[in-house]
């Protein structure tokens, strides 16, 4: 066989092999035995091998390549990935349908339909295709920036490496954005911990432990071996789609696992989603994955842009969470921790019990006023429960199991750890620790400060933290960018090169961009939306510094609260000698260029894209247009003002149109901005 020959027996296969992992990952269907397939994969390795140029990197050959990382690249994003907020009662569903419905005109209100899908137990990813071919998978990280795991996500079959089965010529952009869910089955799960007991191993304590950890290995074999499999349940593209169910219909003939059929449900009204948690909930154990509810969603992705975000989460979206898995166990002590902002935490010591797979030995009491409310006493025998990952909670005493050996919880009137009398404000329900130099809060900020949305300084644990200040070496975060070799290697454990790997590690983050410094100072109820929030509005510390409480109040999602923290923060004596350090030490904070939302070129202006732009990819043309004050719509509307038009534009074009929206060609729009 000639190259020019093999080139076309490649193509063929390549065809032939995609066609049959579409239906048998996807479509659980199976023409041809595996055995039949695993020859096919094996005649096209076998002609790449002959002729190496003909490998490309979306070959059914290419899924487990490369050579084991080093570590994992960061990936930001121009979109986040956000977080769901959780309901677990009906009530609680009610209540956001009324939250949405106020934010709504009534004659939208009235329209409002929901989408409802199983919220799978896994880990969420985002893939990046550009062309139609996968080039890009990264984690969800902070939302803002995520890890880089192509490598491994390749390795699952779920996941197509070409994207075949909408035509190129259909697809709305060069680069599509497909999100969703790696897990893995319970079934796969049960044996693999077969094979952890064989080798003597402690078995993983959850399907979604292991998931994770396997998406997360720097050698995309060990993955390969996980035997993982992917649900794709958003898609950032344009073909035309009004409503969530027909994205899904776009991702399965895309190539992609959705939830449909069964797994999903377009509910009409409240009444109907309730119906839908109600089936799966009596029916969950009869699926191949855990589930831990579902996932319910206004339909209209008009509206659903409408909504908009609140804080972390889209306000047109809830995950309806199944009741907390419980189980019952014993409150051997209580004991309380001090926090960052010297907020005191009563914590729960139990008798070890497994709740969903996962052993338990602690769970939080909140407050003084919740010890009150559940009436708990040292040795109650309680009532536990656990939602996915969330902290265990006590759900339940039960005081008819006593003995007489229970002993009354008082918290202490002094802190655990430097014994000032502690504080309460009249408006709050926390005790807190008023000296800032107390050891406990400033530990718990060492952690806060150079953590993954903040400095983010690799190999710097609490263990180490620890060990610096019990040396002496820090007494507080700007200390750490003084740091010398000479310094660590006095110290136990450290030789030459963990030494220089340590302090490289600080000085390469001496440099931090303006949202992640404002996290990172740790004020009061700032959390890195919030952070986002007022590097947009102020572009610069000094901005951000000099900045009246009413200039404060004024940014968007800002309330009274948060707004007098943030002002009094910048007006501490101590936090004003703590910046200086900083500065002093080498530490430089990035300037942004352009504040949303203030008076630029494109103020007050909603622009909507459609179609494949030629200079540009879609997202660099959107962060252009925020940078100039301008606002990006998913959808048009009779707010739109502008739709930019590529090649091959989707039903935006026509809808426009008819609602007299201004249309911008590519060329327009450039001179534009």
């Amino acid at each position: 066989m000639n190259k020019s020959e093999a080139k076309k027996r490649v193509e063929k296969l390549r065809q032939v092999i995609n066609h049959h992992r579409y239906l048998y990952h996807v479509l659980d269907k199976q023409e041809i035995s595996e055995s039949a397939l695993d020859s096919l994969k094996k005649e096209l390795f076998d002609l790449e091998q002959l002729y190496p140029d003909l490998i490309t990197p979306n070959s059914p050959t290419q899924r487990v390549a490369g050579k084991p990382l080093a570590k994992f690249k960061k990936v930001s994003r121009q979109k986040p990935m956000l977080s769901l907020q959780d309901g677990f009662s009906n009530e609680d569903i009610i209540a956001w349908e009324e939250r949405l419905k106020r934010l709504l005109t009534e004659k939208e209100a009235r329209k409002l339909d929901y989408f409802c899908e199983l919220k799978f137990d896994g880990l969420a990813v985002e893939l990046l295709y550009q062309k139609g071919v996968f080039v890009l998978g990264a984690t969800r990280g902070n939302g803002l920036i995520g890890e880089d795991i192509t490598q491994n996500l390749k390795t699952i079959e779920a996941i197509p490496l070409e994207l075949n089965f909408l035509g190129r010529s259909e697809a709305p952009s060069s680069d599509m954005v497909v999100r969703g869910e790696v897990l893995i089955s319970k079934e796969r799960f049960a044996k693999i911990n077969k094979q952890q007991t064989r080798a003597g191993l402690p078995p993983y304590a959850n399907p979604r432990n292991i998931a994770a950890g396997s998406v997360r290995q720097l050698d995309p074999k060990i993955t390969s071996q996980r035997q993982l499999d992917f649900y794709a349940w958003d898609l950032l593209a344009d073909f035309g789609q009004t409503t969530h169910s027909q994205k899904h219909q776009i991702l399965q003939k895309l190539g992609f696992k959705t939830h449909s059929g069964d797994f999903a449900k377009h509910c009409l009204s409240l009444e109907e989603v309730f119906k839908f948690r109600e089936h799966w909930l009596a029916h969950r154990e009869k699926l191949p994955f855990e589930i831990d509810g579902l996932v319910a969603q206004v339909n209209s992705v008009e509206l659903f842009e409408k909504l908009g975000v609140a804080g972390k989460s889209p306000r047109a979206a809830i995950a309806f969470k199944f009741p907390l898995k419980e189980a019952q166990t014993i409150v051997e002590d209580i004991i309380t921790q001090v926090g960052r902002t010297g907020a005191i935490t009563p914590l729960a010591l139990l008798k070890p019990v497994a709740i969903g797979g996962t052993m338990v030995s602690r769970a939080t009491l909140h407050n003084e006023d919740e010890i009150k409310r559940l009436g708990i006493k040292i040795n109650d025998t309680v009532i536990v429960g656990r939602a996915g990952d969330v902290i265990p909670d006590i759900i339940k005493v039960l005081p008819e199991m006593r003995t007489g050996q229970e002993r009354v919880f008082h918290l202490p009137k002094e802190c655990p750890v430097c014994g000032v009398k502690l504080i309460k404000n009249a408006e709050d329900v926390i005790w807190r620790c008023p000296n800032t130099k107390c050891k406990a809060r400033q530990r718990r900020y060492f952690y806060y400060f150079v953590s993954r949305p903040a400095f983010n300084i690799e190999g710097l644990g609490p263990q180490i933290i620890n060990q610096l200040s019990d040396s002496g070496l820090i007494s507080d975060p700007a200390d750490l960018f003084s740091l010398t070799e000479t310094d660590l290697l006095n110290l136990e454990r450290f030789a030459e090169k963990s030494a220089n790997n340590l302090v490289s590690a600080i000085q390469n983050k001496k440099q931090i961009s303006l949202p992640r410094f404002i996290y990172a100072l740790g004020i009061s109820s700032v959390g890195e939306k919030t952070a986002q929030d007022l590097a947009s509005r102020f572009l610069s510390l000094e901005n951000l510094e000099k900045a009246s409480l009413e200039d404060l109040i004024n940014v968007e999602n800002i309330g009274l609260k948060t707004g007098q923290a943030i002002y009094s923060f910048f007006r501490q004596k101590e936090n004003t000698i703590f910046l200086l350090k900083l500065f002093k030490n080498g530490v430089k904070v990035e300037k942004l260029s352009q504040a949303k939302g203030q008076a630029g070129k494109l103020f007050g202006k909603t622009f909507v894209l459609t179609g494949v732009l030629e200079t540009m990819a879609r997202e660099i043309a959107k962060e252009k247009i925020r940078q100039q004050g301008g606002d990006v719509s998913e959808s048009v509307s009779q707010q739109t003002d502008y739709l930019v038009v590529g090649g091959n534009p989707g039903s935006k074009y026509n809808k426009a149109k008819t609602l007299g929206v201004k249309i911008l060609t590519e060329q327009e729009f450039l001179a534009m901005i």
